[in-house]
């Protein structure tokens, strides 16, 4: 009772704030007037039903990268937006993408057994029997023909590695088998390869993908025993993009590398399988039990090996070069037309694709509809809209990469913001990107209403953030803040390019939470799951629709561009103090860990059953010097402060604002460096995929992942490497306050 009570008020308080606000940030009363209409009209022209028409239209056949269902999408997409009145075109890239020849997975011992490798019509599924599906592969595999002992390294991460070293086993020279899961896919046959195996096979274990979730696919929405996951294996976190051209556009004449010279293309063949195809092999296993924590949900006890059993794996791709249809459409800007308002999501798919990509490019679609019909009534935008389907996001965000370095200076010049999306489906509001939008996305997502509760998608999402919070100070933390915090970026979808390279100020929206299921990457992802499991009404593709489409028409028609850059020093500032806690936590960890083994108790602590014996010591974790990157941040904070006050200030006038709203939206490029460590292509030193967790963020991630690694040397160095942006950025924000 008390915990209703509690959110009844937060709600109304929600509530009260929201209808509190009589203007538009970026807005005069006028102005705001007028923005409120038009955003009416915009969404009266949205339709649920239209949505799903167009979901089922474009994911009527299978249409990955370089087929000729891919350049039939594009072609319907492109129409589309022509009749909407946009002025389209399409951008053709030419990149490398292998499709597979042979696939062969054999058990040679103790027992015989050829893998499947297929995933099987079902019924109730009108499309998951079609022909030119591609084949269950993991995109960027090395070819290889290799025989070895198997062992189960449970995620296949880091941290798994570690424990079989104190478990005395190797994997050099072995195959390894790997659940989905706790990472990006690609990470896993990375590792593996650094620790000497000469294979990665990956499955998804029912544990986590299938029956113990709940009924499986047709009869529920949980992966079935076939079902497997396809996906890139790219090494993404070294560079995103066609594998030949790096930092160029793959234009036909583009210069390329030879394919054995690319960093992001794999040394060891990788298949994914199902869990029908893993559980012999697993059962083959003998040796050591897997831990407690290890064991999966097929019906068997989890052993590690290596020992009796032993697999063949066969892979050879077709390395081809294909096209990548990017497809570009722009309603010109009637003020400020050197001044693009980006709008992405991709059209590409491994199969079929309604869920992913398909609900998202449909939502957008819908948006670039209900802004021609506003074009009919006379209505044109302040700023240049740029509406973009991108092609081959699926093996290594392609399409958007290509496009991103083929025009980066242009973007750079020229783009306001980039708002992406990708899959779409029932339930809660989720937003990620630059910090300095926060405040400007609260606004949106408290005037958006969730299709299921009739509250605005901004309260849905606090009280289920209050229902999640796992104490009372949580709680109190999540009540006592006034607006939602934007997720930081790492990986995955089609903003990276435009975040990380470009350092152009960036969002990434979408709804889900309610619409769980297993059939991420695989033939079943299709029209009929869909509307059965997702969003059977496609009422939450309307709130994609109205969220970004309200981002779109606010940031082109802004007298003054809505950017608030205390959010983002704020945000900075914890990730900071993060750093220093981790360090000094760090030092503690291994100073009473290096007395455990100096006493010889660390060893009996362990596993007394077995005396295991104790790993060496680490160095000592030396005192990390953050007096460059605290000084930084309060110059930030300083100019973040007078920046907000003369933007007030100027929000009073109606003064000619041109040279302070280009000198907003040109910020965020002040926190490009020259480079990660080992990966130059990320040069923003704010957020970056973790090396080893490729779609997951990391933040200060030079700094951050070199404490991680005990580089203390380099640590210190990216210490002041990020202090030096920050700083360009204070020194930037001060100018721009004049």
């Amino acid at each position: 009772m008390k915990m209703k009570r509690t959110l009844t008020l937060a709600f109304i308080a929600i509530a009260a704030a929201a209808q509190a606000q009589q203007k538009i940030t970026g807005f005069t009363d006028a102005t705001s007037a007028k923005e409120v209409q038009t955003e009416q009209a915009f969404d009266a022209a949205l339709s649920a039903p239209l949505i799903g028409e167009t979901i089922k239209e474009l994911s009527a056949y299978p249409h990955n990268l370089g087929s000729p269902g891919s350049k039939a999408v594009a072609e319907k997409i492109l129409q589309k937006y022509k009749s909407y009145g946009l002025d389209a075109r399409i951008e053709t890239y030419t990149v490398l993408y292998p499709t597979p020849k042979t696939r062969v997975l054999e058990l040679t011992g103790p027992t015989k057994y050829t893998a499947l490798l297929k995933e099987p019509a079902v019924d109730g599924d009108a499309t998951s029997g079609q022909a030119n599906q591609l084949p269950t592969f993991n995109a960027w595999s090395a070819d290889g023909d290799v025989t070895g002992q198997l062992v189960f390294v449970n995620y296949g991460l880091p941290d798994d590695y570690e424990r079989l070293a104190k478990l005395g086993i190797d994997v050099k020279g072995k195959i390894v088998i790997a659940k989905y899961g706790r990472s990006w896919r690609g990470i896993k046959p990375k590792v593996a390869y650094e620790h000497g195996a000469i294979g990665c096979i990956i499955y998804s274990d029912p544990a986590d993908d299938g029956y113990s979730a709940g009924d499986v696919y047709p009869k529920g929405a949980y992966k079935n025993e076939y079902g497997v996951q396809r996906g890139s294996v790219m090494d993404m976190v070294i560079y995103p993009g066609d594998p030949l051209t790096p930092g160029i556009g793959a234009t036909k004449d583009a210069k390329r590398l030879d394919r054995k010279d690319a960093p992001t293309i794999l040394k060891i063949p990788v298949l994914p399988i199902s869990y029908h195809d893993a559980q012999p092999l697993l059962a083959a296993l003998d040796g050591t039990v897997a831990p407690r924590d290890w064991q999966g949900g097929l019906p068997i006890t989890y052993h590690i090996g290596p020992g009796v059993a032993t697999v063949h794996l066969k892979l050879e791709f077709n390395w081809d070069m294909v096209p990548a249809y990017d497809v570009i459409a722009k309603i010109k800007g009637s003020v400020w037309p050197d001044e693009w308002v980006m709008r992405g999501n991709h059209h590409d798919a491994w199969v079929n694709g309604a869920g992913d990509p398909i609900s998202g490019q449909s939502a957008m679609l819908d948006e670039a509809k209900a802004l021609g019909d506003l074009l009919k009534t006379g209505w044109r935008p302040k700023r240049t809209i740029v509406y973009c389907s991108w092609d081959g996001e699926e093996p290594g965000l392609i399409g958007s990469t290509e496009f991103a370095e083929a025009h980066d200076k242009e973007l750079q010049q020229k783009a306001v913001v980039y708002i992406n999306s990708d899959s779409n489906g029932r339930g809660f509001y989720g937003g990620g990107g630059s910090q300095a939008l926060e405040n400007f996305m609260d606004e949106i997502t408290q005037t958006v209403t969730d299709p299921e509760t009739n509250v605005s998608v901004f309260e849905r999402k606090k009280a289920r953030e209050l229902v999640d919070a796992k104490s009372a100070k949580d709680k109190k933390e999540i009540l006592d803040r006034k607006g939602d915090l934007l997720e930081s970026l790492g990986s995955g979808s089609d903003y990276s390019s435009f975040l990380q390279h470009l350092g152009i100020t960036t969002l990434d929206l979408g709804y889900g939470g309610e619409d769980g299921g297993g059939e991420y990457h695989s033939i079943y992802d299709s029209f009929d799951d869909y509307r059965r499991f997702k969003d059977p009404t496609f009422v939450y593709g309307v709130a994609l629709s109205k969220t970004a489409g309200h981002a779109i028409l606010r940031m082109a028609d802004a007298d003054l561009l809505p950017f608030d850059f205390r959010s983002l020093q704020a945000t900075i500032d914890k990730y900071a103090k993060e750093l220093s806690d981790m360090t000094d936590n760090m030092r503690e960890s291994t100073d009473m860990e290096n007395l455990l083994i100096k006493t010889n108790d660390f060893a009996l602590a362990a596993d007394p059953a077995k005396h295991e014996q104790p790993p060496g010591a680490k160095a000592s974790v030396p005192k990390i010097d953050f007096t460059a990157l605290k000084t930084a941040l309060d110059s930030l904070k300083k100019s973040a402060d007078k920046l907000a006050a003369a933007w007030s200030s100027a929000a009073q006038t109606d003064a000619d604002h041109d040279k302070l709203n280009q000198a907003l939206y040109h910020a965020e490029q002040q926190l490009l460096g020259d480079g990660l460590p080992r990966r130059p292509w990320y040069r923003h030193t704010i957020y970056a995929p973790g090396f080893y967790t490729g779609y997951g963020v990391k933040t200060l991630p030079g700094i951050r992942e070199a404490i991680e690694q005990r580089n203390w040397t380099e640590a210190q160095d990216q210490v002041a490497v990020v202090a030096k942006s920050i700083s360009n950025l204070a020194g930037y924000l001060n100018s721009a306050s004049q």
